[in-house]
């Protein structure tokens, strides 16, 4: 297959954030091409953000359900390969659904739906389709978040205790959704977010990578969720307890009413032997801290690196890599693991080093439970999908 392949958009329109952060990453290794979208539910609207981007009138759709099925009708090679789905939570879940079963691959923004059983019927569609869908944690794309996962699998650590993670953002310290601030608004109304506002926009980031970098998996949790803002109609803050599959215990803070913070996620993973530091504003940067030896500081670039996380880097040390090459880590090694399979070649680990279907499942199963966690006087709570 002699070719880049072809990427149809869904959302990501004139005036939305995300969708020019998706194009970008898409490009970025140049596997990828943008060959048509339905940007907006307005068809107008979606027409003209084609046009801005150069596309053919043709390829500029009205509507989702428009795109898919014309699509799915041209032959291959002319027909988009998969759909990027960049909407909000809420308009996460249909155009998936209908993508798979038209046969298109998929790769979506997280929280992967709005409820946790949409996010299972997605995963039993892509279990009977054996198609692709990948899922963008941001986070796990960092080349140094991919040391760090290597380190704790190879046991260098030794076993792990105790996780600590963090994500404070201080943007919605005020009732920003009435001043005309779109974020702000989907994110805070139940209707378009879901359940959750803070623990389902960053919690889930926070969870996802605790999960893994770590190789566990949550099993209990007991959460204080709040409402801090007055006016506000879901939570943009919360503490949890957490306890790991293998009796590791763990704290994760998540708030967006932080004053003065920006996305200061950070994680520390302490094992028997030494631990780990990762620092999302700070991302080319691993400290490493042993029990018995100085403290080591590994940096992106380095010759040192385990080849996973190399694969994952671009640039050599001391050219900074950032938020939209870790985006573009996602984008890549779903792209090689689409192009093998549609050349009936076997991925290798490293292509398909990304998130999934099954950590979307997770992902809801974590929301769900927080928040009926934050509403129970139980102290803990089983972590049930």
């Amino acid at each position: 297959m002699n070719r880049k392949l072809k990427m149809g958009m869904i959302g990501g329109g004139k005036n939305a954030f995300i969708g020019a952060v998706h194009r970008i990453a898409a490009n970025i290794d140049g596997l990828i091409e943008l060959h048509c979208g339905a940007f907006s539910s307005n068809a107008e609207i979606s027409k003209a953000s084609g046009k801005d981007l150069f596309l053919p009138e043709d390829k500029c759709y009205s509507s989702y359900e428009e795109m898919i099925k014309t699509e799915s009708n041209l032959p291959a090679g002319k027909r988009m390969d998969f759909v990027s789905i960049v909407t909000p939570n809420f308009a996460h879940f249909a155009p998936a659904m209908m993508a798979l079963e038209y046969g298109f691959n998929v790769l979506i923004d997280k929280p992967i739906t709005l409820t946790l059983d949409e996010a299972k019927k997605l995963q039993q569609m892509v279990k009977e389709t054996g198609l692709i869908l990948c899922l963008t944690h941001t986070y796990s794309g960092y080349p140094m978040v991919k040391q760090a996962r290597k380190m704790v699998a190879d046991r260098q650590f030794g076993k792990i205790r105790k996780v600590m993670v963090e994500y404070p953002q201080g943007w919605l310290s005020t009732l920003s959704e009435k001043d005309d601030n779109k974020q702000a608004a989907w994110r805070t109304d139940p209707s378009k977010s879901g359940i959750s506002g803070c623990m389902g926009d960053i919690g889930t980031h926070a969870a996802q990578l605790a999960e893994y970098i770590s190789g566990l998996k949550i099993s209990k949790i007991c959460a204080d969720i709040n409402i801090v803002v007055e006016g506000r109609q879901l939570d943009d803050d919360g503490n949890v307890l957490l306890k790991f599959d293998n009796g590791a215990n763990g704290i994760l803070v998540a708030s967006q009413i932080a004053a003065g913070e920006e996305n200061a996620l950070k994680i520390k993973v302490y094992g028997e032997k030494g631990s780990l530091e990762w620092h999302q504003m700070e991302p080319n940067t691993l400290l490493v801290k042993w029990l018995d030896a100085p403290t080591q500081i590994y940096r992106a670039g380095g010759g040192y690196l385990d080849p996973i996380a190399a694969f994952n880097t671009r640039t050599p040390g001391g050219h900074p890599e950032g938020y939209l090459e870790a985006f573009a880590n996602l984008y890549k090694n779903f792209a090689l693991t689409l192009s093998a399979k549609l050349e009936g070649r076997e991925a290798t680990p490293e292509m398909l080093d990304f998130p999934g279907v099954d950590d979307g499942v997770r992902g809801m199963t974590f929301i769900e439970n927080v928040i009926a966690s934050g509403k129970s006087d139980q102290k803990w709570l089983d972590f049930k999908i």
